[in-house]
């Protein structure tokens, strides 16, 4: 099985899906003129509640911020602790550059199909307002595409109910335990460890699913800017006290990045194809643009103008790639030698760079963060994968929500015990499978939204 998932993963994130993620990236910040970018301060000021856009008015659950901490809490977390580790061990230095191409290219993408989702506000079979790539293809293209349509969104939903599982943060929360407190103990006591871990993640995220979305976006709009802050200045912290090391290890991700060494010694461009598709796959799966699980949550806005929450989502990558992804980076190459990054991957590299950065107490910095950054992202993952459920059973025959709930927490168990390249290729071709459709919608409806962010522009940025 895990031969069989090496082998899909690299058919999944080809070349063909690279050309629609980056090459379509690129062609909407061409259609768009930039305009999204030049409004970045403008998103800014609609999370601090300068701009209300009639929201008491309109249809939708939650206020920017609450959908802002929702999609964060599902980004911002162990991909950006532990997925820039994976990248730098598979794609080493270089791969960095790549993630912050394709998270600037990310922020318009995230525009363009944060936008769509409200746009194109569907209901469940609950008769809740929800929105989402499912919801904007079956309505935008159905005279586009005929039957096609309906095929594509459960499709979409289907692959998001793998993709959005969050067995990577609890596997990584598990390989933390075991690795800081029970690394010494036989392997059969390891196990039962990752068990408890699997379960205590499984609880609290149930708790959150009985509570709703209410208590979900409540829940994160009070987490998500502790954990960041919390991690954000550890990481500066660490990168002050190695200042000197800093433009050295920055030449070094260019350098690896564009080839520039592999050239000079003679090495075929096939080293630069792997390192950028590695950089691209790893920014994808830490800020999730083109991939279409935000749409899922910024869909719940109350906001009577869908314009002015795809300026709010477009804050996501930037947060969550430049920022958080670029400091944690930092902190592995100016904390750890080569040696050191060769024999170890995921949350076990992050580990020993903040142990050696900040001996005796980094590790519970970091600690903190993996518990904090893992579990937020476990309940924003559960808002995700309940959407894509609602929408492909709709709650017909056993598939109803206390199906879901037992389904989702089963997933978290399995995710605490297997093995971690296993957990990663899964979630990654889950994720291919989904950006696919998301992305074909995206290009094909992007005249509708230059035409509405143009009519936004003209309205509050004059």
């Amino acid at each position: 099985m895990s031969e069989f998932l090496a082998v899909l993963v690299d058919y999944a994130w080809g070349l063909p899906l690279l050309v629609l993620l980056m090459g379509g990236g690129i062609g909407l910040v061409i259609h768009s003129r930039f305009l999204p970018l030049t409004g970045f301060l403008h998103a800014f000021k609609i999370v601090s509640g300068k701009f209300h856009h009639g929201q008491k008015q309109a249809i939708g659950q939650i206020s920017h911020f609450q959908a802002l901490s929702n999609a964060l809490a599902a980004t911002i977390g162990m991909g950006n602790i532990a997925g820039v580790a994976v990248a730098i061990s598979q794609g080493g230095p270089g791969a960095i550059f790549w993630m912050w191409i394709a998270g600037l290219i990310g922020m318009n993408t995230k525009f363009y199909e944060c936008t769509l989702a409200l746009l194109y506000r569907g209901k469940d079979y609950k008769g809740e307002v929800q929105g989402g790539p499912m919801y904007v293809i079956e309505e935008a293209l159905k005279d586009k595409l005929g039957g096609l349509s309906k095929f594509l969104a459960y499709f979409f939903a289907i692959c998001g109910l793998i993709g959005t599982l969050c067995l990577f943060q609890v596997n990584q929360l598990s390989a933390y335990v075991v690795d800081q407190f029970f690394s010494a103990h036989a392997e059969s006591f390891q196990f039962n460890v990752k068990v408890a871990v699997g379960v205590f993640s499984a609880g609290l995220v149930l708790w959150t699913l009985l509570g709703g979305l209410k208590r979900l976006s409540n829940f994160t709009a009070k987490m998500v800017p502790g954990m960041c802050l919390l991690y954000v200045i550890s990481c500066v912290y660490i990168l002050f006290y190695n200042m000197e090391n800093i433009p050295v290890m920055l030449k070094l991700i260019f350098t690896e990045a564009l080839g520039w060494d592999s050239v000079a010694g003679g090495i075929s461009g096939e080293v630069i194809r792997r390192v950028l598709n590695i950089g691209i796959k790893r920014a994808a799966f830490s800020n999730e643009a083109g991939v279409g699980t935000a749409p899922m949550a910024h869909s719940n806005t109350k906001t009577s103008e869908p314009v002015s929450e795809g300026y709010v989502a477009m804050l996501g990558p930037f947060l969550d790639t430049i920022v958080v992804c670029t400091l944690t980076a930092l902190v592995i190459l100016v904390s750890l030698s080569p040696a050191e990054m060769k024999d170890a991957d995921g949350i076990v590299m992050t580990t020993r760079a903040f142990e050696n950065a900040l001996p005796g107490i980094g590790n519970y910095f970091l600690g903190a963060a993996v518990l904090l950054f893992s579990l937020s992202t476990m309940m924003g993952y559960s808002n995700y994968n309940q959407k894509c459920w609602d929408f492909v059973f709709r709650g017909k025959f056993i598939f109803n929500d206390t199906f879901f709930k037992i389904w989702f927490c089963a997933t978290i168990l399995f995710g605490a015990i297997s093995a971690g390249d296993d957990v990663v290729n899964i979630l990654d071709i889950g994720f291919a499978f989904m950006a696919i459709p998301n992305m074909l919608a995206t290009i094909m409806l992007a005249p509708k939204i230059k035409a509405a962010l143009l009519e936004y522009n003209n309205k509050y940025l004059k």
